[in-house]
């Protein structure tokens, strides 16, 4: 029978009859011979973009009786045949039909293992087909061809957000602990991602950590000011996709606020305070109320189950000083206490109740009503009154005020735009004064702009117009100004420019002789508003151009500059000078060449990037609003070389270690060299009594004084040296003792290194961390159950200390402390690393409820997830007598898996394996094999050779 194992025996015969029988045989499988496997199950396209295509495909449903030993992938560019008409009734001359290209491999001859494969550096634009092949012992079986063609080009994909079921829920988090939000993204251009807190800033404690998957964002240490909404937005050139999470900080309860006398007689006192600013994430069931005599320092409760916002204290002596305070439950903190109330009768300040909607702007169109209320409050009544910009309300028709005892309104109807502005109620009795400001903004075109419109830089032909922004804008921002213009002769406005964005304008193409007016019309998204008119204006031509400047010379000179100076024209021409044009010639050749591109204010400048060892010769001339005037005379030849002189002098010593008997001290160079390199510098320094002392001179910027007397104070100063000679002394610096100096030790870190490091599979990585200490302190790292000096490699100096692991696994992840000691004390930093790998095995798997034809498998999470969660299990099963595994499912996402379709009386083995978003991990057998059979269990253990021997 097909798939059954069989022993054999062998006996003679002769005419005497039959012998013994042999020995057992080993035990074989009656199967088919093998052949090539057949096609690969469903072959698909999972991507593209314009120079790449990835495939994947699963395992054949037949094998062929042998191991699939791998995969080849055929690809070919695709040839659309010509559409044949079958109206031609003629015969057609032949032509050469398209020929379909050959397919080309690939992969390796030999195939690949995998079920999946990117094929790179394609053609954009371009047509492709595909197909696989699987490979046995026996050669390459049939292809499987992936349905359609394939056309190279970019991919977009508008971002997704997949939050898990806990993150749609509100999200609670005990007070000191740490919130992680890791939220899975995808987006095709990758997405930008943001965080937001809905209500709030973000705090500085939270850390955001991003790839392409996925964004997870940690706040450590959580307290109850980080509760509430926190959004999630996502945005590439797709489009944009938003999520909120809920988020609940478990913590007590802060003090009431705003505790307060609601009223006061002579017998009694009534409290009111507002909710706490937070609950601590549970409803509030009861406030605790005291009050303190003046005399006394011990408060004493009054009632401890007060279930509202206010509580009346009755039978209160009259004219005793009493403090209040109350806090929101037996672990809320006290709120601040009222200060010393006297129990008697008392006056009421006034109050004002106004909608919240009135704390904002109030916008109003043009045309309609605007109504402001309140209600009033205050013993005894109070005044009310009604100003608007600082004056008081005139009433109109159109204007009404409406008062009573408990509440006033002012009613403006058919809005106009000079109804805009602050509107102030004001309430006063002899208890107190109180405001309410109010700002309301009528929604309608712009008033004219400020004026008056301003005629500047009169010429023949042009002008320029200048004014100020609408005092009233109409509720809107103005986005642009139209500037007209009229001749004085006739009636109608011409257009001169009509999305001017400043508030001036040049006006040019005028006629001279002529006179015009000008208007200006500010525009907003609401409308053109009402114009600003300027006076006539007349064009005329009222200057000239200015004549040459003179007395060009050159002042100093350097191998790359020159600083040319010159005197003013004689004559302006009747215009301001606007500015200066410098222009150079070398003297071996014939065109001058302009130097500045803006122009010169001043009657000197620094002619800059010319060659050293050139002569030049320089020109200037003037220019004003008429035009540019006539060119000087040119000045003398001069050479550009650099002057050399002594260096200018360091900056001030600075003392940066001591010992008993030297003293090491830092300064910047000078910041001229003098045109020359600085070979040195010469050190000195001095005690008490103020004579300089030489010491040899030092190349560099940091020197250390040695043979100095121990606690002897000094002062240094520093002298730069170059070919020339020295430069002056530099500032002394601060007095210094030669003594030894000692510190703890200390890291030198900033916020980055105590953060989460992100690493991949296989890469390497440094953990470098610097510090400080005298003396010098010594540096170990340690990780819990690794011996990093094995498993890394550690190197330390006088300043620093680093770690370095290679090819970073799973098993990486984790805290790694550093610890910094010497006989003054020690420091200890934890830094966190997370290697993001395919997961680890599968924990405990078991094979149990086996039947005739089928069995469940059971097994737990992998200790260590890789950095991202598990997405999906693969199980594979393997019979007894066969060296390769088949994949029973690839995408199963819970726990358990019923295999079905098993042979009874068979052996298999199982195993698990677990997958993220960065590969398949590392399976998991179960401990046994398992006999397929309706009645039994069977268990065996791994035979080699895969065949079974008698005992």
């Amino acid at each position: 029978m097909t798939d059954h194992f069989y022993e054999f025996r062998v006996s003679a015969e002769n005419e005497a009859g039959m012998g013994d029988l042999s020995e057992l045989s080993l035990f074989y499988r009656a199967c088919d011979a093998p052949t090539p496997p057949g096609p690969p199950h469903h072959p698909k396209v999972t991507d593209y973009s314009k120079s790449s295509v990835s495939l994947s495909w699963g395992k054949p449903d037949f094998d062929g009786g042998a191991y699939i030993k791998g995969y080849i992938v055929e690809m070919r560019e695709y040839t659309p045949m010509p559409e044949s008409t079958e109206e031609e009734t003629e015969v057609a001359p032949a032509v050469d039909m398209p020929v379909e290209k050959e397919w080309s491999m690939c992969t390796p001859p030999t195939g690949i293992q995998a079920t999946k494969l990117t094929i790179t550096d394609l053609k954009e634009g371009v047509e492709y087909q595909f197909r696989i092949c699987a490979i046995n012992s026996e050669g390459v079986g049939e292809a499987a061809n992936i349905h359609g063609t394939v056309v190279t080009s970019d991919r977009s994909e508008a971002p997704e957000i997949e939050l898990d079921a806990d993150l749609r829920k509100v999200v609670s988090v005990r007070a000191g602990g740490t919130l992680r939000l890791f939220v899975t993204i995808r987006g095709r251009p990758e997405p930008a991602v943001k965080w937001e807190k809905v209500e709030g800033s973000l705090t500085e404690r939270a850390a955001i950590d991003t790839t392409s998957s996925y964004t997870m964002l940690v706040i450590d240490n959580v307290n109850r000011f980080d509760s509430g909404k926190y959004s999630l937005t996502l945005e590439n050139s797709s489009g944009t996709k938003s999520a909120i999470v809920a988020v609940r900080i478990l913590d007590t309860p802060s003090a009431p606020q705003n505790l307060k006398i609601q009223e006061l007689k002579k017998d009694s006192v009534t409290l009111a305070w507002d909710t706490p600013l937070t609950d601590g994430g549970a409803k509030i069931t009861n406030y605790i109320v005291e009050k303190r005599e003046s005399v006394r320092k011990v408060y004493t409760t009054v009632t401890s189950n007060c279930t509202a916002n206010s509580f009346k204290i009755e039978e209160m002596p009259e004219g005793g000083m009493f403090y209040f305070r109350n806090a929101a439950g037996l672990f809320s903190i006290p709120s601040e206490n009222t200060g010393p109330i006297t129990v008697t009768d008392n006056v009421d300040p006034p109050r004002i109740m106004m909608d919240v909607k009135f704390r904002e702007a109030v916008y109003v169109k043009a045309g309609e009503t605007l109504k402001i209320n309140a209600d009033l409050a205050g013993r005894p009544a109070p005044v009310v009154s009604w100003t608007k910009d600082g004056k008081e309300i005139e009433l109109r028709a159109r204007i009404q005020i409406v008062s009573t005892e408990t509440s006033t309104c002012v009613i403006v109807k058919d809005c106009i735009r000079r109804d805009s502005g602050q509107y102030v109620l004001t309430l006063q009795n002899i208890g107190g004064t109180v405001n309410m400001p109010v700002n309301c903004v009528v929604i309608d075109k712009p008033g004219p702009s400020a004026g008056p419109l301003q005629i500047t830089g009169l010429s023949a032909d042009a002008c320029t117009l200048s004014w100020g922004p609408p005092q009233e804008t109409g509720g809107a921002k103005i986005t642009h100004y139209v500037v007209e213009k009229r001749d004085t002769s006739r009636l109608a406005w011409t257009l001169v420019k009509g999305d001017i964005t400043k508030t001036f304008y040049k006006v040019t193409g005028l006629l001279k002789g002529d006179e015009y007016i000008f208007r200006v019309l500010a525009v907003s998204k609401h409308g053109q508003g009402e114009p600003l008119e300027s006076e006539p204006v007349k064009v005329t031509d009222p200057y000239t151009i200015p004549t040459a400047p003179a007395s060009v010379d050159v002042t100093t000179i350097t191998g790359d500059s020159m600083t040319l100076t010159w005197c003013k024209p004689a004559s302006d021409g009747g215009s301001p000078i606007t500015g200066y044009v410098i222009e150079r010639r070398e003297k071996t050749g014939m065109r001058w060449v302009r130097v500045n591109r803006d122009l010169i204010l001043e009657c000197t400048a620094i002619v800059t990037k010319l060659r050293k060892g050139y002569e030049y010769d320089f020109r200037v001339y003037a220019e004003n609003a008429a035009g540019a005037g006539p060119v000087s005379e040119p000045s003398a030849t001069f050479r550009a070389v650099d002057p050399l002189v002594v260096p200018s002098r360091p900056t001030k010593p600075k003392i940066v270690n001591s010992t008993k008997d030297s003293v090491s001290i830092v300064w910047k160079p000078p910041t001229d060299d003098g045109g020359a390199p600085i070979l040195g510098y010469s050190v000195e320094y001095r005690d008490y009594i103020p004579k300089p002392e030489d010491v040899p001179e030092s190349p560099e910027d940091l020197f250390t004084i040695n043979g100095l007397k121990t606690d002897a104070e000094y002062e240094f100063c520093v002298k730069a040296i170059n070919k020339i000679g020295s430069s002056a002394r530099s500032p002394y610096s601060d007095g210094g003792a030669a003594m030894d100096r000692t510190s703890e030790p200390a890291f030198d870190v900033d916020s980055d290194i105590r953060k989460v490091m992100i690493v991949k599979h296989g890469a390497a990585f440094t953990l470098n961390v610097p510090f400080r200490g005298n003396p010098v302190p010594s540096a170990t790292w340690a990780k819990e159950g690794v011996d990093l000096k094995v498993r890394g490699t550690i190197e330390s100096t006088e300043t620093s200390t680093s770690l370095t692991l290679d090819k970073s696994t799973r098993y990486d992840s984790g805290e790694y402390c550093v610890t910094i000691e010497s006989p003054l004390g020690k420091a200890v930093l934890p830094v966190v690393v997370k290697v993001l790998d395919s997961p680890g095995p599968p924990v405990n798997v078991k094979v149990s409820a086996v039947t005739r034809d089928s069995a469940t498998l059971t097994w737990e999470a992998p200790e260590n997830d890789g950095g991202d969660a598990v997405k999906a299990y693969h199980v594979e099963k393997r019979e007894a007598s066969k060296k390769a595994w088949v994949s029973v499912t690839s995408n199963c996402h819970a726990l358990t898996y019923r295999v079905e379709d098993l042979q009874e009386g068979a052996f298999y083995y199982f195993r698990v394996i677990g997958e993220n978003e960065y590969g398949v991990g590392v399976p998991q057998e179960a401990k046994a094999g398992t006999k397929i059979t309706g009645n039994f269990q069977y268990f065996i253990s791994r035979l080699p050779k895969f065949y079974f021997q008698t005992a």
